[in-house]
C-alpha cells in the first residue's frame, strides 16, 4: 500500500531556513516531493515560474521577512495550483480575502500536514 501523499509535488515558501529543512523532511516522510524551496515572494514567484513540470501544491508562510507572500498564493491560484497557509503569527493573521484558504499554525507535526495537503488536494492525491 502506498501512502496517499506518495509521489506529490510541492513547492515550499519558507523564509527561515531551519523551519523548511524540517518542513522538508516532514514532507518527504509523506512521500512527498519537493520541487522547490523558496526565501522570499521573488524567489516564489521565480520557483512557480520554473517549475514547468507539474506542481500538485504549495506551502507558504504568510509573512516572508515583513513580506506577505499573497502574491505567491494569487499566482498559484491562477494557475490552479491548491495551497496552503503556514503561520506562526495565529491564523487571525492573515488577510480576509484568503480566509478560506487552509492554515496550519506553527509548529504542527506531520499528523496536522498530512491531514491539510489532503484536504487541498482532494481526487489529486494517492
Amino acid at each position: 500500500m502506498t501512502a496517499p501523499l506518495q509521489g506529490v509535488r510541492l513547492l515550499l515558501v519558507e523564509d527561515e531556513a531551519m523551519v523548511a529543512i524540517m518542513l522538508e523532511e516532514m514532507l518527504k516522510g509523506l512521500g512527498c516531493e519537493v520541487v522547490g524551496v523558496a526565501g522570499s515572494v521573488a524567489q516564489g514567484l521565480d520557483a512557480l515560474e520554473e517549475a514547468d513540470r507539474r506542481l500538485d501544491a504549495a506551502i507558504l508562510d504568510v509573512n516572508l521577512g515583513g513580506e506577505k507572500v499573497y502574491p505567491v498564493a494569487d499566482r498559484l491560484a491562477a494557475k490552479g495550483v491548491p495551497y496552503i497557509f503556514s503561520t506562526g503569527y495565529g491564523l487571525a493573521g492573515i488577510a480576509q480575502g484568503y480566509a478560506r484558504v487552509p492554515a496550519l499554525a506553527k509548529p504542527y507535526g506531520p499528523e496536522a500536514l498530512e491531514e491539510t495537503l489532503l484536504t487541498v488536494l482532494g481526487d489529486r492525491a494517492g
